[in-house]
């Protein structure tokens, strides 16, 4: 066994250059795990939050919504100074929200 281990580190030149690997070869899996990164998670949220935040800029007055707490009202005002939007949820029953907690704007 020994003779066999001796054979091998004889074998072995420790003056022979060793061949560089391409720097390219070496940062490919990086790349592509970062491509694969940005088309299934960056770039839908991106998406996302450009559609919600065009959603939110258009509210109106009587527009109905639902908040993401799953309050459902209707708009009876916005006020820009605060960014909040006051619901009536139901007759004389009002709250104040933050623009950004609505969720969505329910279609008639």
């Amino acid at each position: 066994m020994t003779a066999l281990l001796h054979a091998l580190i004889a074998f072995q030149d420790p003056g022979a250059a060793q061949p560089q690997a391409n720097p390219l070869i070496l940062a490919l899996p990086w790349i592509a795990i970062f491509v694969i990164f940005y088309f299934l998670l960056i770039r839908p949220q991106s998406k996302r939050q450009k559609e919600h935040q065009k959603m939110v800029g258009g509210l109106q007055k009587g527009d109905r919504v639902v908040s993401a707490g799953g309050i459902h009202g209707t708009v009876q005002g916005i006020d820009e100074e605060h960014d909040t939007v006051t619901l009536e949820i139901a007759d004389k029953i009002r709250i104040r929200i933050s623009r950004g907690s609505v969720a969505r704007v329910m279609k008639d």
